[in-house]
């Protein structure tokens, strides 16, 4: 009987360990959890789902501009396999360097005791302090932004910027 009262204990005290990790409130709370800042991702975010293989899944209200050391911007959708201190694979997030917009390939903090973050950006790997993605950052959709994104880059819906067509120089539109 003592055996079955332990086991179940044991069975409950894993359960409760395991609830931060996949009951988290927000993407946010997920993130710290899993051994990376906060403000990785906007204060935008609407949803998000995280399969028992890894794969996050995070939903935007819409493209998104913000800045960390330099601009980054985020698509609708973001993709990325989620393991214990890092982000691979990552699809949906683009970041200026030196006037290119280059993919977010990989974001890893091997060890945060080092208060340093690792972004592979393709070209080059950045390490960037942590103390820029403490706090999720606000993300703007200005129209500006989202009518350069797409007539540049290619990487925004046009249906999602005509709303705002009239804000917009070029003529894609027409």
């Amino acid at each position: 009987m003592a055996f079955i009262r332990n086991h179940h204990s044991l069975i409950i005290f894993l359960l409760f360990l395991s609830l931060p990790l996949s009951h988290s409130s927000s993407i946010h709370d997920l993130l710290k959890s899993m051994g990376l800042p906060a403000g990785l991702l906007p204060k935008e975010v609407k949803s998000f789902t995280f399969s028992g293989d890894g794969l996050l899944e995070v939903f935007l209200d819409g493209p998104c501009l913000t800045k960390f050391d330099t601009m980054a911007f985020y698509e609708s959708e973001v993709r990325a396999n989620l393991t214990y201190g890092s982000l691979t694979g990552v699809e949906g997030l683009s970041q200026e360097e030196l006037f290119l917009w280059l993919p977010v390939k990989d974001i890893i903090v091997d060890d945060p005791s080092s208060g340093l973050i690792l972004i592979d950006i393709g070209l080059a790997h950045k390490q960037l302090s942590l103390s820029l993605f403490e706090d999720p950052p606000d993300c703007s959709a200005k129209s500006e932004w989202c009518c350069f994104f797409f007539f540049f880059l290619r990487r925004v819906s046009p249906s999602v910027c005509v709303v705002h067509k009239s804000h917009c120089p070029f003529e894609f539109f027409n």
